[in-house]
């Protein structure tokens, strides 16, 4: 394929070629959100309103109102102070409301992780792709005879070991957390 010279049409490749991954990552997630279980639809319901201020504000109103209407006495008390029915009630929300939320938060993390997997995935496959093209690359220098910087020559050649990479970030990381 011959590059365009025209940069109005080299613009328009981009945007097809940005609109395709747009696309592509939101049928991804069309895929992710249809693939849900009964479980995984309640949960992520539950969080969505467990989480919303309309959920928050409208909580602390019914606490408000049960607090007021306990303490003033406009009506026989049902809990009176020190609240015992309402931090039982709210005990047990509590106790059913965290394992609900962690469910789809542990599903949303399964899917961030898949996620990460992909871009790494695409990423080295980038890195092999780059590494043949500078190949090449120092292949037509050598051949037009163009001088390559020597101190560059075999680094940009050699594809990158990302366990060679892990153990280098496990070092730094290492020496930061040592106390001076």
């Amino acid at each position: 394929m011959k590059p365009s010279s025209d940069p109005s049409k080299t613009g328009r490749e981009v945007d097809v070629l940005c609109r395709q991954n747009v696309e592509t990552i939101a049928k991804i997630q069309r895929e992710a959100e249809g693939d849900r279980t009964l479980s995984e639809l309640v949960a992520d319901a539950f969080a969505k309103a467990v989480g919303s201020w309309t959920f928050i504000i409208l909580q602390s109103c019914l606490l408000a109102a049960w607090v007021t209407a306990n303490v003033i006495h406009v009506i026989k008390p049902w809990d009176p102070y020190p609240f015992i029915l309402l931090n039982l009630a709210l005990s047990f929300q509590a106790a059913y409301a965290s394992p609900i939320i962690m469910m789809s938060q542990n599903r949303q993390a399964r899917l961030a992780d898949q996620r990460n997997h992909l871009a790494l995935q695409i990423a080295l496959l980038a890195e092999q792709e780059d590494t043949q093209t500078l190949q090449l690359l120092r292949k037509i220098c050598d051949k037009l005879e163009i001088p390559f910087d020597a101190k560059m020559e075999n680094a940009l050649e050699r594809s990158t070991d990302p366990e060679i990479l892990i153990n280098q970030i496990k070092e730094v990381d290492g020496q930061k957390k040592q106390p001076k």
